[in-house]
């Protein structure tokens, strides 16, 4: 009966420490090259720059800026949206339009300063098939007032 026993335990450590945790680590091995080979297919956008800065303009003037970027990915990259981030920062871009590996795009930015004195920062995020599906571009700069409007502002804030 011991003899049994012993035979029983001997089999069952043996069976236990056969290939369950080789088993694992083969299946995240394969799972973690599966998710480097479809990271590597991916589009990837890459910028001339991402910050443009306009100097010193003029209250009421609009602006535009050019921001060049070439597919340095794999496959085809598709811009699925692009929002500034206040209505006076509008952006024009390839809206669903497949960009080939290699090939090159632009993306118009245009910036309407109207009532908007002094130093100013604006974004555009664009919503991608990238690996990071998000993308930021930045626009600066300083708003020299309007000097009747600038006395309207000051009269208003008096008034308060």
């Amino acid at each position: 009966m011991k003899t049994w026993i012993l035979a029983l335990t001997g089999l069952f450590v043996i069976s236990c420490t056969n290939s369950a945790s080789k088993k694992v680590k083969q299946e995240n091995v394969a799972q973690a090259e599966a998710i480097a080979e479809q990271e590597s297919n991916l589009p990837a956008m890459s910028f001339d720059n991402t910050e443009h800065d306009f100097g010193t303009i003029n209250e009421g003037d609009v602006v535009e800026t050019v921001f060049a970027f070439t597919n340095t990915g794999s496959s085809d990259l598709i811009i699925l949206d692009a929002q500034g981030s206040c209505g006076c920062t509008v952006p024009d871009y390839p809206k669903n339009t497949p960009i080939a590996a290699g090939e090159t795009g632009e993306i118009s930015v245009k910036f309407d300063s109207a009532n908007k004195p002094g130093n100013q920062t604006k974004t555009v995020t664009l919503t991608t098939n990238t690996e990071r599906g998000r993308e930021i571009l930045r626009i600066k700069t300083v708003v020299t007032p309007d000097p009747v409007k600038e006395k309207q502002r000051q009269a208003a804030r008096n008034k308060q």
